[in-house]
């Protein structure tokens, strides 16, 4: 099979690969669409630390089941699937307790980082285990369906924080999870949802995809701009979809006494934090990590229209352009978001 293999740090060669041999609980999917995910441009360089070469990057993925395992229940070839990015192992502590996105024993697609290689699928073929497949609606293109996973980031993201009808709510940093986390948190009933990012272009996609007001930092103060516009108060919850010292300090001291601030970036291993606010405003922090048990809701709500995908899609390409893609998106060029590979 071709495969899309990061043979050194910043360099990808399409390359022939064999196709996995699937264990008895697993079915080999022939993928469909792939999206190019941020932890795989942050990966491509060995910033990151779990792309380490060679692998085949590629977690946001769909398909269709060619071969299934002796002991699969519940799937055939021909179906149409998606499937978690991170793969548990159903016997640790955490897993037991329903709580897969913690399991002790995790992988994750795409990724090597020392104590695992795990191929994605950047590649014609990927052998995941059944537990973690889904199967998709006819309503849902391949291509939509590939945007399963960071949908999931967002609405287990909104799922884990205490939300009120009516509340007000704080996204900084509108990038993809950003975007996505507006239009989860506004199925939740916020009445306002206030976008905060420094990309003026980001911004108005954020209007289009839920947000009712937003503001850029290197403009004007992120802080006072929503404590004016929620009389003083600040905003019930606030989500940092970046990962970095200012955009959570901008969570922290915008959220009002006893508010919650929901972190889901995470591109730094350290931040700088402003203790005593947290700490004398009783601010509750909490990260939040990957997706648990969301995807049936995730399907549902993208087959139904009620998160709508479409706006964030830049472009789709074959396998081969991969290389020249990952280039474009590594230099950061203006205006471009989800590219979907299709293998």
């Amino acid at each position: 099979m071709k495969a899309l293999l990061l043979t050194e740090y910043k360099k990808l060669e399409l390359t022939d690969m064999p196709i996995p041999e699937i264990g008895p609980e697993e079915v080999l999917v022939r993928v469909r669409a792939c999206g190019i995910c941020g932890s795989d441009v942050h990966g491509f360089d060995g910033s990151t630390g779990r792309r380490i070469p060679p692998v085949v990057m590629g977690h946001e993925a769909s398909g269709i089941i060619t071969q299934a395992g002796s002991a699969v229940q519940g799937f055939a070839e021909g179906d149409r699937v998606a499937f978690d990015s991170m793969i548990s192992c159903g016997k640790c502590r955490f897993c037991r307790k329903g709580q897969s996105n913690l399991c002790d024993n995790r992988q994750v697609l795409g990724v090597s980082c020392g104590e695992y290689r795990r191929h994605g699928a950047f590649a014609e073929y990927v052998a995941v285990p059944q537990h973690i497949v889904y199967k998709l609606p006819d309503t849902l293109s391949f291509e939509h369906a590939a945007m399963i996973e960071p949908v999931s980031v967002a609405v287990h993201a909104v799922n884990i924080t205490p939300v009120v009808l009516g509340d007000t709510a704080l996204v900084v940093g509108t990038g993809m999870i950003g975007l996505l986390t507006i239009q989860a948190v506004r199925l939740k009933g916020c009445a306002k949802i206030i976008a905060v990012d420094l990309e003026d272009h980001k911004l108005a996609v954020a209007l289009e995809n839920g947000a009712d007001l937003v503001v850029n930092p290197t403009k004007t103060d992120p802080v006072q701009f929503v404590l004016d516009n929620t009389g003083g108060r600040g905003a019930d919850i606030a989500f940092e979809a970046v990962g970095a010292t200012e955009p959570i300090r901008t969570c922290i001291m915008a959220v009002r006494k006893g508010g919650t601030v929901t972190l889901i970036g995470n591109i730094r291993p350290s931040i700088d934090l402003p203790l005593q606010p947290v700490v004398t405003r009783e601010i509750r922090l909490q990260g939040s990590c990957a997706s648990n048990a969301d995807y049936p809701e995730c399907i549902a709500l993208m087959g139904a229209g009620r998160i709508n995908v479409a706006p964030m899609m830049t472009a789709k390409a074959p396998l081969a352009d991969g290389p020249m893609w990952f280039d474009r998106l590594y230099a950061h060029e203006p205006n471009l978001m989800k590219i979907v590979l299709e293998p």
